[in-house]
């Protein structure tokens, strides 16, 4: 099992937070706001974490396929009660 600070550490990476150069670590750069919510979203990789349905559209819409298990367009149905209710979120954060 990862510690958390090598969870940390491949995203950030993954993020583009960090830059390798020959197999070393330089200073991150300096962190955007994007960069951060892509961080948050990646540490939050399953449906029990979600907290309401956006977060969980972001997800789903952030390639986690497995938010939609039963594949009837309604990811994390614990926080996302309606087809309609996804749809709408969708159309607002341009998914």
């Amino acid at each position: 099992m990862r510690t958390r600070r090598a969870v940390v550490l491949t995203a950030m990476i993954m993020a583009g937070s960090v830059q390798a150069a020959g197999g070393l670590l330089n200073e991150p750069a300096k962190p955007t706001v994007e960069r951060v919510k892509d961080f948050v979203v990646a540490q939050r990789r399953s449906c029990k974490a979600a907290s309401s349905c956006e977060e969980a559209v972001e997800m789903w819409c952030g390639g986690y396929s497995r938010a939609d298990a039963d594949d009837d367009g309604i990811p994390c149905e614990n926080v996302c009660r309606s087809r309609s209710q996804v749809d709408s979120i969708k159309q607002r954060i341009g998914c």
